[in-house]
């Protein structure tokens, strides 16, 4: 009888447990009484864990980051540690890249598997083969005729990287993404662009391609709505797909500033539109932007076409300096699929872990990560 007393014992406790790491028993307590808690996992798990916090996470959470940066410099940097685990507090895609940078046995984690980024959802593997398929049978792709080559934003699934891997090409940052261009027409004479229209129209015009020679391929309709005349005559066939951040960027909110703020310099990202990017001074990745109110002397302002956490951070941080800094759109945009990751899911994941249980864990299937990588080794080939 004692046995099994005991056995029922065993069989609670173990219950109890798994019922405290339960992520809905987390998400009922407030923000600020995580903190001890994520304070104390970080301590218990040491160098076995770093921690990535990109630029557009919330406040709350990126203040225990390791390392702050845009996706693909977190996911080279945690690479290069000893860690075991990559907690990722980004979102899906970059997830996937730290996996596919990842040494052997490294582990990643991504808080909250709901966090994804509407832009790269809107190039599924599945759409993109059927374009590339179309384009193919249309004789786009032959050599004879010029040829096509597919190129990626950073920002997309890890089977789109692989497949523009396989296809001979590589990824592209919003930092390279000129230089990326270039290896591509030295090899092809048209360029396939996903999943970013905004960032390969941008990219395309200021290398003295006119608009006239781009043309969007919308997965949606038949033969992405373009006739076989548009298609030949295009160099760009740019992917319908956009950050739903830095659409929401308009023209006016440019011509606002310009006449309540005179004095102010408007440096935007290359995701955002491309008549925003036109009346905008200066166009610019996330580490651009920072680098440029870095470098600008005391007493300058800046209005800033980004994500609005990043944006109320450079305020703060800038304001003592002397440099006054504001966002483009008074409304404020932020990336709501990031913002999912909250202290809740980053005690959750890391108590887990301190318990000896990996959750979310995010893993590339072998073919796809091998193929991803040489897309992405080839990016490092470029000179920017």
């Amino acid at each position: 009888m004692n046995g099994l007393l005991e056995e029922v014992a065993a069989k609670a406790a173990i219950e109890t447990v798994a019922d405290t790491c339960s992520l809905d028993n987390y998400l009922t307590q407030p923000d600020h009484t995580m903190d001890a808690r994520i304070a104390d996992a970080r301590a218990r798990l040491g160098t076995d864990v770093v921690l990535l916090g990109h630029h557009y996470q919330r406040d709350e959470v990126i203040r225990f980051a390791d390392y702050t940066g845009d996706s693909y410099k977190l996911s080279k940097v945690a690479s290069e540690t000893s860690a075991k685990y990559m907690l990722f507090c980004g979102v899906h895609f970059m997830a996937e890249t730290a996996d596919v940078l990842g040494k052997p046995g490294q582990q990643v984690i991504l808080p909250d598997l709901n966090a994804g980024c509407s832009m790269a959802d809107m190039a599924e593997i599945g759409q993109v083969e059927d374009c590339w398929d179309s384009l193919e049978r249309q004789g786009l792709t032959d050599a004879v005729s010029g040829g096509l080559i597919p190129l990626t934003y950073m920002n997309s699934a890890a089977a789109i990287k692989g497949f523009c891997g396989r296809s001979g090409c590589l990824v592209c940052t919003s930092s390279n993404a000129r230089a990326a261009f270039e290896w591509a027409f030295a090899r092809a004479e048209k360029i396939l662009f996903l999943p970013d229209q905004h960032l390969g129209r941008n990219t395309a015009f200021r290398m003295g391609i006119p608009l006239s020679e781009m043309v969007v391929w919308d997965p949606y309709q038949i033969n992405g709505g373009l006739s076989l005349d548009r298609l030949k005559a295009a160099k760009v066939i740019l992917w319908k797909g956009h950050c739903s951040v830095h659409q929401r960027f308009l023209p006016e909110h440019v011509d606002r500033v310009r006449a309540e703020h005179p004095e102010m310099q408007v440096i935007v990202h290359p995701e955002c539109r491309w008549e925003v990017c036109q009346k905008a001074d200066a166009i610019g990745s996330t580490e651009r932007i920072i680098e440029v109110i870095e470098k600008a002397p005391a007493g300058s302002s800046f209005a800033v076409g980004t994500e609005i956490h990043l944006v109320s951070r450079l305020t703060k941080r800038f304001a003592p300096l002397g440099k006054r800094v504001m966002t483009l759109d008074d409304a404020g945009c932020l990336c709501t699929t990031m913002y999912r990751i909250s202290p809740q899911h980053l005690a959750w994941a890391l108590e887990n872990l301190v318990e000896g249980r990996v959750v979310n864990r995010i893993k590339v299937e072998d073919d796809v990560k091998q193929w991803a990588r040489v897309a992405l080794d080839r990016m490092l080939e470029i000179r920017i």
